[in-house]
């Protein structure tokens, strides 16, 4: 039996000392390969990350920013800024100094950099758009997009995403403007309607004297508020279809928080002075933005209560707050809260009213000091359209020539100086300069649509330089602008999603105010002025002229 023991103890041990031997031998093998395999990989791990702290390092080393002024410490260009007003002209004037496209300007510790070239604004938007996909934390864009939870403003992360999605799937998409259709054909009639009953009630030699700046921007405002409310008022309503006191308010406050939105606020370079609002510019967008949700907030909780109480059960969304509303999430829940579902309407009443009220304004006043031009506008739409009925959406495709004169306005006479801003996420080069991470790219609208370089006669509203294409052939026209020769609806993944709804707003406008009225200075009044204002791009005086029908008084609506 002890013999047996010691046999198999002796047995035990052998064994162990063979496995313990492979084992050592399988270790010694797996170490060696994991040596080798570390020899070849770290060193080039070691390399990926020393070249990417060189790249990071020599991009500033090897490429200058771009030309600029000599700025202060700490402040940078800001008590430049300070001392010339308006502050976009100061911008531009530099660049023309310094004979640049492209500069950089110190604003506390933001680099701004302003571009004018065609090709390096692509640069930017189309070969780099992935580094220049954010957006800057300003005062105004944090009243307007109620701290940024909207679409357009909100810098880039999940909560863009989110609301980019919702927009560009359930608010403008084709087959929603394709539903909302027959919403913007109301306010198309009312416009006539409105038009032709001042003239034949307060007629003056046939026509009437009107104020096409409250005209166009209460007509953009009447169709965004009937798609999202289903409704032209907030009051009462006027039964000639024209504004009430309400509407005016509402389109008016819209308009001064778009000027701040893209003015240059102190606060938002100097953050910890924005306690001091040194400039007065938070006073005045908290009180505008407060106007324009007084109108919007008490219709979206009233109608959120509809659908939580089962009052909408049964029926259709009718307009884009019930879609809204009425979106779920992968759980059968509310996709949207109430606060997104505010800051979005209000974006979208703001990125909805300004171009095409300023293009339809200016591309009237430019006509009517050009009556060749409005009478080949008319003629088009003439031809195409014919006299017995009113243009329409579907007629758009084959009005060139009205298009084309849209298209020049939104060249010569953009919105706003500048476009929101493109914030760099990552330090790059562009145009062989250093672009750091953080910076604001600005692309000037009028140092593109005004170059010299890019265009002849720049100051020139010549609508046919929009029609005739490099081979010398007919362009089909459409108002984007894809080479960024000039800013209309803006590219990329930033760009404006609501180009179509754009384009049918702003070529209604402008072709049924043409078609159906002959329109001239007032009586007394050889020509428009044509000055710009002193402080932003709009014309100094709003534009007043005499209209007087010029169709079968039965097309016209009688409401």
């Amino acid at each position: 039996m002890a013999n047996n023991t010691s046999s198999l103890n002796l047995s035990n041990t052998t064994l162990w000392m063979h496995s313990a031997t492979n084992l050592t031998i399988v270790d010694l093998k797996t170490s060696y390969l994991l040596c080798i395999l570390a020899s070849i990989v770290l060193p080039l791990l070691v390399k990926f990350w020393v070249n990417s702290l060189r790249k990071q390092q020599s991009l500033s080393s090897l490429f200058p920013l771009p030309p600029g002024p000599s700025s202060w410490p700490i402040l940078g260009s800001i008590p430049d800024l300070l001392r010339n007003k308006p502050r976009f002209k100061w911008i531009l004037g530099l660049m023309n100094e310094m004979n640049t496209e492209i500069a950089c300007i110190r604003l506390g510790h933001v680099h701004i950099i302003p571009v004018t070239s065609p090709e390096i604004a692509r640069e930017f938007l189309k070969k780099q758009d992935a580094v220049f996909a954010s957006r800057p934390i300003t005062m105004a864009t944090e009243y307007s997009s109620r701290g940024f939870l909207t679409a357009v403003v909100t810098p880039w992360g999940e909560q863009w995403k989110k609301m980019r999605r919702v927009v560009t799937s359930e608010m403008v998409s084709h087959v929603r403007l394709k539903w909302l259709l027959q919403k913007r054909n109301e306010e198309a009639d009312n416009l006539v309607f409105y038009l032709h009953n001042k003239c034949n009630k307060n007629s003056l030699n046939g026509g009437q004297v009107f104020n096409l700046r409250l005209l166009t921007r209460q007509f953009s405002g009447n169709v965004i508020r009937k798609m999202i409310f289903n409704k032209r008022y907030f009051g009462k309503g006027r039964k000639d279809g024209g504004p009430c006191i309400e509407e005016i308010e509402h389109v008016n406050s819209a308009f001064i928080v778009l000027y701040y939105i893209y003015s240059f606020g102190i606060q938002d370079y100097l953050p910890y002075l924005r306690w001091f609002d040194l400039d007065g510019h938070e006073k005045i967008v908290k009180r505008a933005m407060g106007l324009v949700n007084k109108y919007h907030d008490p219709i979206i909780e009233e109608r959120i209560r509809q659908w939580s109480n089962g009052a909408m059960k049964n029926k259709l969304p009718e307009d884009l707050l019930d879609v809204l509303i009425s979106l779920k999430d992968g759980h059968g829940n509310r996709w949207l809260s109430t606060e997104e579902i505010k800051a979005q309407i209000a974006e979208v009443v703001l990125a909805t009213v300004d171009n095409p009220a300023n293009a339809v304004e200016w591309a009237m006043a430019e006509m009517i000091n050009q009556q060749d031009i409005l009478r080949k506008a008319a003629h088009e739409i003439d031809i195409v359209v014919g006299k017995n009925r009113w243009v329409q959406e579907y007629d758009i495709p084959k009005l060139n020539y009205v298009k084309a004169c849209a298209r020049e306005a939104l060249r010569l006479h953009p919105i706003a100086p500048f476009n929101v801003p493109h914030v760099s996420k990552s330090d790059t080069v562009v145009s062989g300069y250093f672009i750091p991470k953080g910076s604001h790219v600005l692309l000037s609208r009028i140092g593109l649509g005004r170059n010299h370089r890019i265009w002849n006669e720049p100051m020139k509203f010549y609508p046919e330089r929009h029609l005739m294409s490099k081979d010398g052939g007919t362009n089909h026209v459409d108002l984007t602008e894809q080479e960024l020769r000039f800013i209309s609806f803006t590219t990329g993944r930033r760009g404006c999603v609501g180009a179509q709804l754009g384009t049918a707003i702003t070529i209604m406008l402008l072709a049924r105010l043409i078609q159906g009225f002959d329109w001239s200075a007032p009586l007394g009044e050889s020509m428009i002025d044509l000055s710009e204002s002193c402080n932003d791009l709009y014309l100094a005086k709003p534009l007043f002229a005499h209209a007087k029908p010029r169709l079968p008084s039965h097309i016209y609506p009688v409401g």
